[in-house]
């Protein structure tokens, strides 16, 4: 199972805001902690206050020193230090991993609560092997065409590594409450074949199902508001210790954007909410879901049937000899 513990990128960063914030009550600028210290370089504390790089524990304790921290002040701190260096024990945790899902993996790892919307795709964290294959293939062939040196892992390592991120919601007995805004775009035919759509349907209704897990579907003509579109797909981030900043993702298929700025992340909360308000409820959600996923299943046998009545007297030509080669 993924650790309940946030991940070291999460430790650096709060240990950074922590430094930060220490420096700046003793009165101190950065130039002054490096000549007081006697660092070679400034950059090595704008790295650290950032959360750019993996803190060394004797750095971490000179400046505590420095900046008179108490002795609860710097035990506390100096544990993250040894979890922000930590990275390959954490990733000991995931039976496989990829730069790109790392980065969401990052995230999850050690949050309270995750609130998730996407225009067109069914959020990762709930979807099949299916469908994030057809998902993460044609990406990486869009990037492969554009001449991207940078196209990204295997298409089939990186499935299983979306996949590793999953456990997630079924973490016993701290496993985050995640909500999540449906589009019906994200589950009609232009999503994926058939079988794919059938077996991804399944799966939500399974997921839907779980304590912690709340799925609400937008229906295409439905009004957000006064008529608000959301034009990206983004996830909010409440984590389990209270001192790690919320943090917001902003997911726009080529690129993503991170963010914990107070006045970013209400306005995005403030629009989950709009979208939450505007979507079916939790039971009439699962509701659409199984009726969608019995007339796939309706439509899948009538045309199994169909097929075999409609190659069955060509069968029966081909053995007699009458059959034309057109």
């Amino acid at each position: 199972m993924p650790p309940a513990v946030p991940s070291p990128i999460l430790r650096r960063r709060r240990l950074g805001t922590e430094l930060r914030r220490l420096r700046e009550a003793a009165g101190l600028t950065g130039d002054q902690v490096i000549e007081r210290i006697g660092w070679a370089s400034a950059s090595k504390l704008s790295r650290l206050e950032n959360g750019r790089s993996r803190p060394d524990p004797e750095d971490v304790r000179v400046l505590l020193e420095l900046y008179g921290a108490d002795d609860e002040l710097r035990d506390e701190l100096q544990g993250i230090t040894s979890e922000a260096g930590d990275m390959r024990g954490w990733l000991r945790n995931y039976p496989v991993m990829t730069q790109q899902q790392r980065s969401w993996a990052e995230l999850e790892a050690g949050c309270a609560e995750i609130s998730e919307y996407n225009p067109v795709l069914v959020p990762g964290l709930l979807q099949t092997s299916g469908y994030a294959r057809v998902r993460i293939v044609s990406a990486h062939e869009a990037a492969v065409q554009a001449g991207d040196p940078e196209a990204g892992d295997d298409p089939e390592t990186e499935v299983q590594a979306r996949l590793a991120r999953q456990s997630l919601l079924t973490r016993s007995p701290d496993a985050p409450r995640y909500t999540a805004v449906l589009e019906e775009a994200a589950l009609g035919h232009r999503a994926g074949p058939p079988d794919v759509l059938r077996e991804q349907l399944v799966q939500l209704c399974e997921l839907a199902l779980l304590p912690n897990v709340t799925l609400h579907l937008l229906l295409r003509d439905t009004q957000i508001g006064t008529w608000y579109l959301p034009p990206t797909a983004f996830s909010v981030y409440r984590f389990a210790d209270p001192l790690d900043p919320e943090t917001l993702a902003i997911e726009g298929g080529f690129t993503n954007v991170m963010s914990t700025e107070a006045n970013t992340l209400n306005r995005y909360k403030l629009v989950f909410e709009w979208l939450r308000s505007a979507a079916l409820t939790a039971s009439d959600t699962l509701s659409w879901l199984m009726e969608a996923t019995g007339r796939l299943t309706e439509a899948a046998a009538a045309s199994t049937v169909a097929s075999g009545s409609a190659t069955a007297p060509a069968q029966r030509r081909r053995h007699s000899g009458r059959l034309t080669e057109r």
